[in-house]
């Protein structure tokens, strides 16, 4: 195991109680994985916020989106027969999986990349419609000329997919479907076409064949995506074993496009790794590190909602540095720093390790 992150010391920097939750009868139960974009010379995160009511003895309240975009609770005895507790994430009633919380979207910004707050005029996202009504979550922040692009995991009882919205000043948004249906996440939008056309990486998953992989697709508008290709896959006995998904947009450098990734093994324990796509032919990769670049070692890092959990879908390049913003135990916002050339070399000595 390797570990090239420089924390910073102020970490974690933001906690469920610091935010006050969207409606007065709810609780922020926890802070997750922030879309990290520069807009009007500040830094903003764009954090997922997970909300439940407070908690009954004797009960687990499963929430839901209303077509009126308010959260209505369900209730349970945890003695019910047909209620499932797969994990402190996900249950199952009556047949149906159900989230024990509902997701949206919390715009805050800093000056110095430290101290986050919220603005006032810049709104909140929250699901809309029936592909949503389980919230959205871990939205990704692409930015092309003036248009900022975000791809989220759109979650309803319908399954679990990757939605699109766009916007030039983040008051106003257009919305524009799920782009990826269910099952597919973790979708990440180039900053920059290549020959004309838009790439992405995405990560459709399968319980029985094949796994949850990273896929490669390119599209004309940014709306129809084809051309799909298998990427990354999982690897045995390494901590990447059971899953792995895309961080933030790739990374132009003169070495190819950088792209971090997350990865978990059969213990459900996240770290991240890295790999290397071909400047003009992303489909082709380079290189992969073979260790992770960064493992949950910290307190706040290990133990919280759900424990053991390094996650990020952002960061901010600064020449060399790349400050990365993640979730830490899905429960708090934290940040480190890392130098791009130091990933870049780990890959570079292992550029025929492709598996």
């Amino acid at each position: 195991m390797s570990d090239l992150a420089k924390r910073f010391i102020q970490n974690p920097l933001l906690k469920p109680a610091d935010l006050e939750p969207s409606n007065s009868q709810l609780v922020i139960v926890s802070l997750l994985n922030p879309g990290v974009f520069v807009f009007k010379n500040k830094i903003w995160l764009l954090v997922r916020v997970a909300e439940n009511v407070k908690p009954k003895e004797g009960y687990i309240s499963i929430p839901k989106l209303n077509a009126n975009k308010e959260i209505e609770i369900k209730e349970v005895s945890i003695n019910d027969p047909e209620l499932i507790i797969e994990d402190v994430r996900v249950v199952n009633y009556q047949g149906e999986d159900y989230l024990t919380t509902v997701s949206h979207l919390r715009l805050l910004c800093s000056d110095n990349g430290i101290d986050f707050t919220e603005d006032e005029n810049y709104p909140a996202l929250f699901g809309n419609g029936e592909l949503e009504n389980f919230g959205i979550e871990d939205c990704r922040v692409t930015q092309i000329k003036e248009t900022y692009y975000l791809t989220y995991t759109a979650v309803s009882n319908c399954g679990v997919g990757v939605g699109l919205r766009t916007t030039k000043d983040w008051r106003n948004f257009e919305e524009l479907g799920m782009i990826f249906p269910p099952h597919n996440k973790d979708c990440a939008i180039f900053e920059g076409k290549i020959e004309g056309k838009y790439y992405a990486l995405h990560r459709p998953s399968s319980a029985v064949i094949g796994g949850s992989y990273i896929w490669l697709a390119e599209s004309d508008d940014g709306l129809q995506w084809g051309n799909h290709k298998c990427l990354i896959k999982t690897r045995n006995n390494l901590w990447d074993s059971a899953r792995v998904g895309a961080g933030a947009s790739p990374i132009k450098t003169k070495a190819g496009w950088l792209a971090i990734y997350h990865g978990a093994d059969e213990h459900h324990k996240y770290g991240l790794g890295a790999f290397l796509l071909d400047l003009e032919n992303p489909s082709l990769v380079l290189g992969r590190t073979i260790d992770s670049i960064m493992q949950p070692l910290e307190k706040y890092e290990k133990y919280g909602f759900f424990g053991e959990v390094v996650f990020t879908n952002g960061h901010i390049v600064n020449g060399d540095k790349l400050t990365i913003y993640y979730g830490a135990a899905d429960e708090v916002i934290c940040a480190a720093d890392f130098s791009i050339s130091e990933i870049l070399n780990k890959i570079n000595k292992i550029h025929s390790y492709l598996a």
